[in-house]
């Protein structure tokens, strides 16, 4: 289950397309407006998003299906959702993009690493990129929920070498389209490391990079003048790698 928005004027054909995975993961998209998806209809981009499996308000057994599948199933469940899109004429197979924050920049890093054919740049918005770090860096508010999130994604001691396997910062040599990652200096959440990291590993393998990181902001940027340098970023990236 999904939306598909499309730009308006537009036949709703062969279109550029942005592909959007939320955030959480445990969360969901749901029907109604969405600033950041108009910016980006606006600009002639279909966006694509997902409820792809782990997303909640689908039942338990939707929801237990994403246990220990970051990068895989549920990345899959991405990749399966922009084919539809294609094989029925939506979205210009050569001209797609995938955009996302928090959990959501995760599967930038990881769809741009395990299926890197498929995209033709990808943004990064406060993402998460290491797997241990995660849990390394985890704030006390995360405390009490801490022991079900090992169980979903994976213990950091019982499952090491199996969180290092998906992390993307432990997979750069295999990116192919050019990367836009975003971080706040002071997110609690998704630490300053993961863009650190992130950005060491592809400067090692030469991938075509730029990191945009605001030292006055948190998991997400607040200030409108923060949010407008990011969005105009984003507005002549995406134009340079899709032509619009």
């Amino acid at each position: 289950h999904g939306y598909l928005t499309l730009p308006p004027g537009s036949d709703g054909k062969n279109l550029p397309t942005i592909v959007h995975p939320h955030g959480g993961p445990w969360a969901r998209d749901g029907w109604g407006y969405n600033p950041a998806i108009q910016f980006l209809a606006s600009r002639g981009y279909a966006v694509l998003q997902v409820n792809f499996r782990g997303s909640t308000g689908f039942g338990m057994e939707h929801y237990l299906a994403s246990r220990q599948q970051w990068g895989q199933s549920m990345q899959n469940d991405i990749g399966d959702a922009l084919q539809w899109a294609i094989d029925n004429g939506y979205s210009d197979a050569d001209r797609v993009c995938i955009y996302g924050g928090s959990y959501g920049g995760y599967a930038v890093m990881a769809g741009l690493t395990y299926t890197p054919d498929l995209y033709k740049c990808g943004i990064n918005y406060v993402g998460v990129t290491d797997l241990p770090l995660l849990f390394k860096t985890a704030p006390d508010s995360w405390a009490s929920g801490l022991g079900q999130m090992k169980e979903m994604v994976g213990d950091p001691k019982k499952n090491k070498e199996f969180l290092q396997e998906w992390s993307p910062s432990n997979h750069a040599d295999k990116i192919k389209a050019p990367v836009f990652m975003a971080y706040g200096r002071q997110d609690p959440r998704v630490n300053i490391k993961h863009a650190t990291i992130m950005e060491k590993a592809m400067k090692k393998n030469n991938v075509e990079y730029e990191l945009m990181i605001k030292n006055d902001e948190g998991h997400g940027y607040r200030k409108q003048e923060n949010q407008y340098d990011f969005y105009g970023r984003m507005e002549t990236f995406l134009a340079e790698n899709l032509n619009p």
